[in-house]
């Protein structure tokens, strides 16, 4: 676990973050992820949605792949599509709720990682 601690403890600071004093779209994400390794899914979907959102796929994708494999069907373009706009439309949603927020409720929802 040392190792992995030292892959993810590299953390840069967000430019636009930096920059703007806002949230960027992808602020949380590795904080996310680090906290879904430590297997708190509580914060992971705190620091950012789209990391569960995207574990959730990856095992539905699977799951479907499995009891399809005898038919060799690729994936459903139109299922493809939907996932796609919804993590999108997760990630648009949270970037506004964040932002609004910290600018108009002054409360931080990324608190620095434990």
């Amino acid at each position: 676990m040392n190792w992995l601690k030292k892959i993810f403890g590299l953390g840069l600071p967000c430019l636009f973050h930096s920059l703007t004093g806002l949230y960027c779209p992808g602020c949380g994400g590795t904080r996310a992820v680090r906290s879904l390794l430590r297997g708190d899914l509580r914060m992971s979907f705190q620091y950012h949605p789209l990391v569960l959102y995207a574990v959730f796929v990856l095992f539905l994708e699977l799951f479907l792949w499995a009891f399809s494999k005898g038919r060799k069907t690729p994936m459903d373009k139109k299922r493809a599509r939907i996932l796609i706009l919804a993590g999108a439309a997760i990630t648009v949603a949270n970037w506004i709720f964040k932002n609004y927020m910290l600018v108009i409720k002054s409360v931080d929802l990324l608190p620095p990682f434990k």
